[in-house]
């Protein structure tokens, strides 16, 4: 059987850049775009043209792409005709083959948000699509609200539908703008539509997460007869988000009955830059990638307890739905309390240290993890320290420096034009073999300003290290955060840093101290050590 074709829309430079805290430069957008299209999405929203400067600045400087670039606006307003509508035009001004128009379908929004009759905004609707028809776009109506609106007044929902249909559009989009819809309803409702004569392969869905269920709405849509769903990466967008195309794709081209069902317009073999791509973004945002997300999560493929460990060894099959090198993710085996030889034998492994099943240092090694966990490290999180805790306990890791002492200072002082500011100065003395290097560093950042001790300290360490510096200088601190494990008298605090390099690998290390800078020293030269065996380094 031919799979059905299912378009692939993304949002994440317009819906997406609605997320709280979220605002794409022209450039960050411009990237974007290019990942997206490599990816192999159909369509790609750009924004809305005229309605801010960065998104006209993009749309006048748009990248080519293979995809579908669309730019989005709303349907013309009551009392003038489409070709005087000025926001219509600036949305045409943007040159783009397609254009996405939003307009209402529920009644409570034409008559109290609008504020005009049901007629008029039929005819609006009508009168903008055709316009975009007759300008040689390709033409999608955005129905906002549907489902709500559906289930007010089925009968104006669907006179909306039907004049943007009639009046050329190639897509209808059902939108459940509030995102409290479920996915029974939304199978449902869209199974309605179709029923009265809206052909389901010009039926798009567009959900909101804020039930949860977005994803799983978006399937149900699927199921129920559409042939176009919408998202974006990372499901970015207004209030909960949007349906995540970072589940959602991976889900269509690996699982029955979606895989055998349907093509798209993405490769498999391009799946396995999706976990690269989810985590591109969030370091375009600046913010830690979420261990939890599915497939492309760090703790997606991490297999904890010991009997999920022992099982993956002998059958990965056993307790993963898919093999994570098809999204490019890894498989994790974390090191805790609850570990047991299975898990410990598999994580060795994977880093490259072959132990034989009843080796004594295996037992020593667990206990040792017990004991420091006891004491407030936690390597469940921090993979890269138990590796050199266990290559340390099989006397297997290598010496590359060693350090001698370290100073951090705090002033807090006024500078030349008066006003007060925070320095923080560190001097770290590492001994190389036969020399001694002392290193002293301010921390700062690009504007000057004070980043705190530990970035003091940590640019001390790394100023300086002799015939590691060229390795050492294409690794970066990507995330540091600060727990206090025990209180009262007895807290002590834990350091998990999390580091990255120019191969795109990242790994985490911990330390613990009743000082928090001692524990964040020690997590750093766990970090650079880390680095130094994976890139095969031999001991000056």
């Amino acid at each position: 059987m031919t799979p059905e074709r299912l378009y692939l829309y993304d949002t994440t430079l317009r819906d997406g850049q609605q997320t709280q805290g979220v605002q794409f430069s022209a450039r960050e957008k411009v990237e974007i775009a290019r990942m997206l299209d490599g990816l192999g999405v159909d369509y790609i929203e750009g924004g809305w043209p005229g309605a801010n400067p960065t998104d006209s600045e993009f749309f006048a400087d748009a990248p080519a792409t293979r995809a579908v670039m669309t730019a989005f606006g709303m349907t013309k307003r009551a009392g003038r005709s489409a070709a005087n509508d000025e926001v219509l035009a600036g949305v045409l001004d943007a040159r783009t083959p397609a254009v996405c128009l939003v307009g209402k379908t529920h009644v409570l929004h034409v008559t109290e948000a609008l504020g005009i009759g049901l007629d008029e905004n039929l005819a609006n609707i009508g009168e903008s699509v055709a316009h975009l028809v007759a300008s040689g776009r390709e033409a999608l109506f955005d129905a906002e609200h549907l489902f709500d609106g559906w289930k007010a007044d089925p009968g104006h929902a669907l006179a909306c539908l039907r004049a943007a249909l009639g009046a050329g559009a190639r897509w209808i989009v059902l939108c459940d703008t509030n995102g409290g819809t479920l996915p029974a309803e939304v199978a449902r409702i869209v199974g309605e539509v179709i029923a009265a004569g809206i052909p389901g392969d010009r039926l798009g869905i567009h959900c909101h997460d804020d039930t949860g269920n977005a994803l799983a709405c978006s399937l149900a849509a699927i199921d129920a007869g559409v042939r176009q769903v919408q998202g974006t990466l990372n499901g970015l967008g207004e209030r909960c988000g949007n349906a995540d195309l970072v589940s959602l794709i991976p889900t269509l081209l690996l699982k029955p009955p979606y895989a055998t069902r349907f093509s798209t317009g993405i490769d498999r073999d391009r799946l396995r830059d999706l976990s690269r791509l989810s985590h591109r973004l969030d370091d375009i945002l600046n913010r830690v990638s979420r261990r939890g997300a599915p497939y492309v999560g760090a703790s997606a493929f991490a297999h904890k307890a010991g009997l999920h460990a022992s099982a993956i060894l002998k059958n990965p099959a056993t307790y993963e739905h898919v093999d994570p090198a098809l999204v490019g993710n890894a498989r994790v085996i974390p090191m805790s309390n609850q570990a047991g030889q299975s898990n410990l034998r598999a994580r060795l492994a994977d880093a490259g240290i072959e132990v034989a099943a009843g080796d004594p240092a295996l037992g020593r090694i667990l206990d040792l993890v017990k004991r420091r966990e006891d004491q407030g490290y936690s390597y469940d999180g921090a993979q890269a320290s138990f590796e050199l805790l266990a290559r340390r306990e099989l006397g297997s890791l290598p010496r590359f420096f060693e350090t001698d002492r370290y100073r951090v200072t705090v002033e807090r002082r006024h500078n030349a034009r008066g006003e007060r500011i925070s320095v923080s100065e560190a001097v770290v003395a590492v001994r190389l073999g036969d020399q001694r290097v002392l290193s002293v560093s301010e921390s700062q950042d690009a504007e000057g300003g004070d980043r705190g001790p530990v970035n003091a300290l940590w640019r001390a360490l790394v100023k300086d290290l002799g015939p590691y510096q060229a390795v050492i200088d294409q690794m970066h601190l990507a995330d540091f955060r600060v727990r206090i494990t025990q209180g009262g008298t007895d807290a002590v605090t834990r350091v998990i840093i999390d580091s990255a390099d120019r191969q795109e690998r990242t790994w985490s290390t911990v330390g613990v101290s009743a000082n928090i800078v001692d524990a964040s020293f020690d997590a750093l030269i766990d970090a650079i050590t880390w680095k130094l065996i994976r890139d095969g380094v031999a001991p000056a």
